[in-house]
Protein backbone atom coordinates (compact mmCIF):
# COMPACT_ATOMS: atom_id res chain seq x y z
CA UNK A 1 0.00 0.00 0.00
CA UNK A 2 1.03 3.58 -0.74
CA UNK A 3 2.35 5.23 2.49
CA UNK A 4 0.30 8.39 1.42
CA UNK A 5 -2.65 6.11 2.36
CA UNK A 6 -1.35 4.09 5.48
CA UNK A 7 -3.85 5.24 8.34
CA UNK A 8 -1.25 5.32 11.34
CA UNK A 9 2.14 6.17 10.81
CA UNK A 10 5.34 6.54 13.03
CA UNK A 11 8.20 8.61 12.20
CA UNK A 12 10.35 10.93 13.59
CA UNK A 13 9.09 10.29 16.96
CA UNK A 14 5.70 11.32 16.57
CA UNK A 15 2.60 9.29 15.19
CA UNK A 16 0.71 10.84 12.78
CA UNK A 17 -3.17 9.66 11.55
CA UNK A 18 -4.38 10.13 8.81
CA UNK A 19 -7.84 11.98 9.42
CA UNK A 20 -10.61 10.20 9.06
CA UNK A 21 -13.34 12.21 9.54
CA UNK A 22 -12.21 14.01 6.33
CA UNK A 23 -12.61 11.39 4.10
CA UNK A 24 -13.04 11.09 1.24
CA UNK A 25 -12.89 14.38 -0.15
CA UNK A 26 -9.65 15.81 1.95
CA UNK A 27 -6.55 13.86 3.18
CA UNK A 28 -4.86 15.40 5.63
CA UNK A 29 -2.73 13.71 8.69
CA UNK A 30 -3.27 14.62 12.57
CA UNK A 31 0.03 15.02 14.47
CA UNK A 32 -0.14 13.60 18.05
CA UNK A 33 2.84 14.42 20.21
CA UNK A 34 1.27 13.12 23.48
CA UNK A 35 -0.84 10.91 25.14
CA UNK A 36 -3.81 13.03 25.62
CA UNK A 37 -3.55 13.89 21.78
CA UNK A 38 -3.63 10.19 21.06
CA UNK A 39 -6.60 9.94 23.62
CA UNK A 40 -8.53 12.45 21.69
CA UNK A 41 -7.81 10.88 17.69
CA UNK A 42 -9.43 7.72 19.00
CA UNK A 43 -12.52 9.67 21.08
CA UNK A 44 -13.01 11.70 18.54
CA UNK A 45 -12.77 9.56 15.67
CA UNK A 46 -9.66 10.24 14.01
CA UNK A 47 -8.70 7.06 13.37
CA UNK A 48 -11.38 4.10 14.16
CA UNK A 49 -12.07 0.69 13.65
CA UNK A 50 -10.96 -1.76 16.38
CA UNK A 51 -7.34 -2.98 14.89
CA UNK A 52 -6.17 0.47 14.52
CA UNK A 53 -7.74 1.79 17.66
CA UNK A 54 -4.88 -0.88 19.44
CA UNK A 55 -2.29 0.23 17.15
CA UNK A 56 -2.84 3.77 18.07
CA UNK A 57 -2.65 3.03 21.76
CA UNK A 58 0.08 1.25 21.59
CA UNK A 59 2.00 4.39 19.76
CA UNK A 60 0.29 6.56 22.37
CA UNK A 61 1.73 4.47 25.49
CA UNK A 62 5.00 4.93 23.46
CA UNK A 63 4.97 8.56 23.51
CA UNK A 64 4.16 8.69 27.25
CA UNK A 65 7.00 6.43 28.04
CA UNK A 66 9.45 9.13 25.99
CA UNK A 67 7.85 12.15 28.20
CA UNK A 68 8.78 10.77 31.16
CA UNK A 69 12.69 10.19 32.85
CA UNK A 70 11.44 8.42 36.16
CA UNK A 71 7.83 6.89 36.58
CA UNK A 72 6.41 4.06 38.84
CA UNK A 73 4.05 1.02 37.92
CA UNK A 74 0.99 3.23 39.50
CA UNK A 75 1.59 5.96 37.15
CA UNK A 76 1.79 3.84 34.23
CA UNK A 77 -1.28 1.60 34.75
CA UNK A 78 -3.06 5.62 35.42
CA UNK A 79 -2.09 6.38 31.39
CA UNK A 80 -3.24 2.67 30.69
CA UNK A 81 -6.63 3.46 32.20
CA UNK A 82 -6.93 6.79 30.86
CA UNK A 83 -6.70 5.33 27.16
CA UNK A 84 -8.93 2.90 28.27
CA UNK A 85 -11.73 5.98 28.46
CA UNK A 86 -11.52 6.57 24.79
CA UNK A 87 -13.72 4.25 23.67
CA UNK A 88 -15.31 1.27 25.55
CA UNK A 89 -16.55 -1.09 23.35
CA UNK A 90 -13.27 -2.11 21.12
CA UNK A 91 -11.30 -5.30 23.15
CA UNK A 92 -8.25 -4.59 21.01
CA UNK A 93 -7.93 -1.51 22.80
CA UNK A 94 -7.73 -3.20 26.22
CA UNK A 95 -5.81 -6.20 24.31
CA UNK A 96 -3.18 -4.04 23.61
CA UNK A 97 -2.84 -1.73 26.29
CA UNK A 98 -2.58 -4.74 28.36
CA UNK A 99 -0.03 -6.40 25.67
CA UNK A 100 2.03 -2.81 26.80
CA UNK A 101 2.21 -3.37 30.28
CA UNK A 102 3.41 -6.05 30.09
CA UNK A 103 6.31 -5.51 27.86
CA UNK A 104 7.52 -2.83 29.88
CA UNK A 105 7.22 -5.06 33.50
CA UNK A 106 9.61 -7.02 31.70
CA UNK A 107 12.16 -4.45 30.16
CA UNK A 108 14.54 -3.21 32.88
CA UNK A 109 16.85 -0.87 30.45
CA UNK A 110 16.52 2.72 30.70
CA UNK A 111 13.27 4.60 29.41
CA UNK A 112 15.07 5.15 26.32
CA UNK A 113 15.04 1.65 25.45
CA UNK A 114 12.09 0.73 26.21
CA UNK A 115 10.66 3.80 24.22
CA UNK A 116 11.87 2.63 21.05
CA UNK A 117 10.67 -0.90 22.07
CA UNK A 118 7.52 -0.22 22.03
CA UNK A 119 7.29 1.32 18.84
CA UNK A 120 9.10 -1.23 17.63
CA UNK A 121 6.53 -3.89 19.08
CA UNK A 122 3.47 -1.33 17.78
CA UNK A 123 5.12 -1.60 13.78
CA UNK A 124 5.35 -5.22 14.10
CA UNK A 125 1.88 -5.46 14.75
CA UNK A 126 0.83 -3.77 12.40
CA UNK A 127 3.18 -5.84 9.74
CA UNK A 128 1.98 -8.78 11.24
CA UNK A 129 -1.61 -7.94 10.71
CA UNK A 130 -1.52 -7.83 6.89
CA UNK A 131 -0.31 -11.82 7.50
CA UNK A 132 -3.15 -11.97 9.52
CA UNK A 133 -5.85 -10.73 7.30
CA UNK A 134 -4.62 -12.56 4.82
CA UNK A 135 -5.26 -15.65 6.33
CA UNK A 136 -8.89 -15.14 7.03
CA UNK A 137 -9.43 -14.11 3.27
CA UNK A 138 -7.71 -17.43 2.38
CA UNK A 139 -10.25 -18.74 4.63
CA UNK A 140 -13.15 -16.89 3.81
CA UNK A 141 -13.05 -17.30 0.01
CA UNK A 142 -12.83 -21.47 0.65
CA UNK A 143 -15.45 -21.74 2.73
CA UNK A 144 -17.70 -19.55 0.96
CA UNK A 145 -16.80 -21.42 -2.32
CA UNK A 146 -17.12 -24.40 -0.84
CA UNK A 147 -20.51 -23.35 0.52
CA UNK A 148 -21.93 -21.79 -2.41
CA UNK A 149 -20.02 -22.92 -5.56
CA UNK A 150 -16.96 -21.35 -7.29
CA UNK A 151 -18.75 -18.15 -8.90
CA UNK A 152 -18.59 -14.25 -8.68
CA UNK A 153 -20.21 -13.74 -5.74
CA UNK A 154 -22.56 -10.48 -5.20
CA UNK A 155 -21.27 -9.88 -1.28
CA UNK A 156 -22.70 -7.08 1.27
CA UNK A 157 -20.65 -5.35 3.77
CA UNK A 158 -21.06 -2.82 6.66
CA UNK A 159 -19.23 0.17 8.17
CA UNK A 160 -15.56 0.09 7.22
CA UNK A 161 -13.20 -2.85 7.74
CA UNK A 162 -10.22 -2.21 5.19
CA UNK A 163 -7.21 -0.68 5.47
CA UNK A 164 -8.49 2.18 6.99
CA UNK A 165 -9.56 0.11 10.14
CA UNK A 166 -7.31 -1.96 10.36
CA UNK A 167 -3.62 -0.13 9.35
CA UNK A 168 -3.57 -2.83 5.93
CA UNK A 169 -5.08 -4.92 3.74
CA UNK A 170 -8.32 -5.34 6.24
CA UNK A 171 -10.85 -8.02 7.49
CA UNK A 172 -13.61 -7.92 6.18
CA UNK A 173 -13.01 -6.01 3.02
CA UNK A 174 -9.77 -8.02 2.80
CA UNK A 175 -12.07 -10.63 1.85
CA UNK A 176 -12.99 -8.88 -0.60
CA UNK A 177 -10.26 -7.78 -2.20
CA UNK A 178 -8.76 -11.13 -1.88
CA UNK A 179 -12.12 -12.33 -3.84
CA UNK A 180 -11.69 -9.63 -6.58
CA UNK A 181 -7.94 -10.75 -6.96
CA UNK A 182 -9.25 -14.20 -8.03
CA UNK A 183 -11.47 -12.50 -10.18
CA UNK A 184 -14.35 -13.94 -7.37
CA UNK A 185 -16.85 -11.00 -7.19
CA UNK A 186 -19.83 -9.59 -9.30
CA UNK A 187 -21.40 -6.86 -7.21
CA UNK A 188 -20.34 -5.33 -3.95
CA UNK A 189 -22.82 -3.29 -1.97
CA UNK A 190 -21.64 -1.12 0.46
CA UNK A 191 -24.64 0.50 3.42
CA UNK A 192 -23.74 3.92 3.57
CA UNK A 193 -23.53 3.04 7.85
CA UNK A 194 -25.38 5.63 9.74
CA UNK A 195 -24.66 8.01 10.96
CA UNK A 196 -21.14 8.51 10.70
CA UNK A 197 -21.31 6.99 7.15
CA UNK A 198 -18.36 4.85 6.96
CA UNK A 199 -19.57 2.61 4.62
CA UNK A 200 -20.11 5.61 1.92
CA UNK A 201 -17.36 7.58 3.16
CA UNK A 202 -14.82 5.36 4.25
CA UNK A 203 -15.36 1.70 2.58
CA UNK A 204 -15.94 3.22 -1.07
CA UNK A 205 -12.54 5.53 -0.81
CA UNK A 206 -10.80 2.19 -0.15
CA UNK A 207 -12.73 0.24 -2.87
CA UNK A 208 -11.98 3.56 -5.20
CA UNK A 209 -8.04 3.18 -4.00
CA UNK A 210 -8.16 -0.72 -4.85
CA UNK A 211 -10.11 -0.41 -8.10
CA UNK A 212 -12.94 -2.52 -7.32
CA UNK A 213 -16.46 -1.21 -8.57
CA UNK A 214 -18.86 -1.13 -6.06
CA UNK A 215 -22.35 0.40 -5.09
CA UNK A 216 -23.59 2.24 -2.05
CA UNK A 217 -27.08 1.79 -0.45
CA UNK A 218 -29.07 2.48 2.34
CA UNK A 219 -29.24 0.59 5.26
CA UNK A 220 -33.11 0.16 4.28
CA UNK A 221 -32.35 -1.64 1.60
CA UNK A 222 -30.83 -4.86 3.10
CA UNK A 223 -34.21 -6.80 2.47
CA UNK A 224 -34.95 -5.12 -0.52
CA UNK A 225 -30.94 -6.59 -2.14
CA UNK A 226 -31.47 -10.35 -0.47
CA UNK A 227 -35.33 -10.72 -1.44
CA UNK A 228 -34.60 -10.22 -5.06
CA UNK A 229 -31.51 -12.69 -4.90
CA UNK A 230 -28.72 -9.87 -5.20
CA UNK A 231 -26.98 -10.69 -2.07
CA UNK A 232 -24.56 -13.42 -1.70
CA UNK A 233 -22.98 -13.36 1.64
CA UNK A 234 -22.55 -11.00 4.31
CA UNK A 235 -18.93 -10.18 5.91
CA UNK A 236 -18.54 -7.67 8.65
CA UNK A 237 -16.04 -6.95 10.95
CA UNK A 238 -16.55 -7.05 14.73
CA UNK A 239 -14.80 -5.41 18.20
CA UNK A 240 -15.83 -7.56 20.38
CA UNK A 241 -16.33 -11.80 19.79
CA UNK A 242 -17.28 -13.47 23.62
CA UNK A 243 -17.50 -16.97 24.57
CA UNK A 244 -20.75 -17.50 23.63
CA UNK A 245 -20.52 -16.17 20.12
CA UNK A 246 -22.34 -12.89 20.43
CA UNK A 247 -20.25 -9.86 19.14
CA UNK A 248 -20.32 -6.21 18.87
CA UNK A 249 -19.75 -4.56 15.80
CA UNK A 250 -20.84 -1.17 14.24
CA UNK A 251 -24.99 -0.19 15.00
CA UNK A 252 -26.80 -2.03 12.05
CA UNK A 253 -24.60 -5.38 11.89
CA UNK A 254 -27.84 -7.09 13.68
CA UNK A 255 -30.07 -5.93 11.39
CA UNK A 256 -28.44 -7.30 8.52
CA UNK A 257 -28.06 -11.16 10.70
CA UNK A 258 -31.25 -11.46 10.95
CA UNK A 259 -32.19 -10.37 7.91
CA UNK A 260 -29.55 -12.73 6.68
CA UNK A 261 -31.14 -15.57 8.30
CA UNK A 262 -34.03 -14.99 7.64
CA UNK A 263 -33.45 -15.16 3.80
CA UNK A 264 -30.80 -18.02 3.94
CA UNK A 265 -28.10 -16.14 3.32
CA UNK A 266 -24.73 -16.82 5.10
CA UNK A 267 -23.75 -13.97 7.40
CA UNK A 268 -19.83 -14.25 8.61
CA UNK A 269 -17.80 -12.60 10.92
CA UNK A 270 -14.18 -11.87 10.19
CA UNK A 271 -12.08 -10.69 13.18
CA UNK A 272 -8.58 -11.33 14.76
CA UNK A 273 -8.17 -13.63 18.34
CA UNK A 274 -7.10 -9.95 19.09
CA UNK A 275 -11.19 -9.24 19.04
CA UNK A 276 -12.07 -11.90 21.16
CA UNK A 277 -12.84 -11.65 25.15
CA UNK A 278 -13.37 -14.56 25.94
CA UNK A 279 -14.04 -13.75 29.59
CA UNK A 280 -17.28 -12.52 29.01
CA UNK A 281 -20.05 -15.33 28.59
CA UNK A 282 -22.56 -13.33 26.36
CA UNK A 283 -23.12 -10.22 24.42
CA UNK A 284 -25.67 -9.09 27.43
CA UNK A 285 -22.72 -7.98 29.57
CA UNK A 286 -20.76 -5.80 26.61
CA UNK A 287 -20.54 -2.17 27.49
CA UNK A 288 -22.21 -0.56 24.43
CA UNK A 289 -20.37 2.84 23.70
CA UNK A 290 -23.42 5.83 23.41
CA UNK A 291 -21.96 9.06 21.55
CA UNK A 292 -23.17 12.42 20.73
CA UNK A 293 -27.17 12.54 19.87
CA UNK A 294 -25.24 15.57 17.51
CA UNK A 295 -24.03 12.53 15.21
CA UNK A 296 -27.54 11.99 14.22
CA UNK A 297 -29.03 15.61 14.43
CA UNK A 298 -26.60 17.16 12.37
CA UNK A 299 -24.56 16.62 9.73
CA UNK A 300 -21.32 18.40 8.37
CA UNK A 301 -22.25 20.85 10.81
CA UNK A 302 -25.63 21.61 9.10
CA UNK A 303 -28.67 20.54 11.67
CA UNK A 304 -30.98 17.78 9.79
CA UNK A 305 -33.82 17.33 12.27
CA UNK A 306 -35.70 20.28 14.13
CA UNK A 307 -34.09 22.18 16.95
CA UNK A 308 -36.53 20.52 19.35
CA UNK A 309 -35.85 17.11 18.65
CA UNK A 310 -33.75 14.70 20.31
CA UNK A 311 -31.59 11.79 19.22
CA UNK A 312 -30.61 8.19 20.48
CA UNK A 313 -27.09 7.53 19.63
CA UNK A 314 -25.62 3.53 20.48
CA UNK A 315 -22.45 2.89 18.20
CA UNK A 316 -23.10 -0.96 18.56
CA UNK A 317 -25.08 -3.55 18.59
CA UNK A 318 -24.80 -7.25 19.33
CA UNK A 319 -25.36 -10.05 16.93
CA UNK A 320 -26.22 -13.24 18.70
CA UNK A 321 -24.13 -15.88 17.40
CA UNK A 322 -26.86 -18.40 16.57
CA UNK A 323 -27.13 -16.24 13.79
CA UNK A 324 -23.53 -16.39 12.62
CA UNK A 325 -22.31 -18.71 10.11
CA UNK A 326 -18.90 -18.67 11.35
CA UNK A 327 -16.41 -16.82 12.34
CA UNK A 328 -13.55 -16.11 10.62
CA UNK A 329 -9.97 -15.69 12.54
CA UNK A 330 -6.56 -15.60 11.69
CA UNK A 331 -5.75 -19.16 13.18
CA UNK A 332 -9.28 -20.53 11.44
CA UNK A 333 -12.92 -20.64 11.33
CA UNK A 334 -15.27 -21.15 14.39
CA UNK A 335 -18.95 -22.32 13.60
CA UNK A 336 -21.76 -23.73 15.08
CA UNK A 337 -21.17 -24.49 18.50
CA UNK A 338 -19.41 -21.26 19.91
CA UNK A 339 -18.56 -22.24 23.50
CA UNK A 340 -16.57 -25.17 22.11
CA UNK A 341 -15.32 -23.70 18.82
CA UNK A 342 -13.85 -20.50 20.30
CA UNK A 343 -12.00 -21.85 22.70
CA UNK A 344 -10.34 -24.91 20.03
CA UNK A 345 -8.93 -21.82 17.78
CA UNK A 346 -7.70 -19.52 20.25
Amino acid sequence: MQEEYTPIQFQNGFLKLLDQRLLPHKEEFVLCETIEQGHMAIKDMVVRGAPCIGFTAIFSLALWLKSKKDFSQTELLQAANFLRTARPTAVNLNFEIDKVISLVSQVKNNEEDLYLKIVEYGLTQIRESENKNRKMAIAAQKDLVEREGKKKFRILTHCNTGFLACGSLGTALGVVEHLHENNLIKDVWVDETRPYLQGARLTSYELMKLGIEHRIVVEGAASYLMREGLVDAIFTGADRIVKNGDTANKIGTSNLAILANHYNIPFYIVAPTSSFDLNIETGNDIEIELRDEEEVLSYGGTRIAPRESRAFNPSFDITEGKLITGIISEKGIAKGNYLKTLQEIV
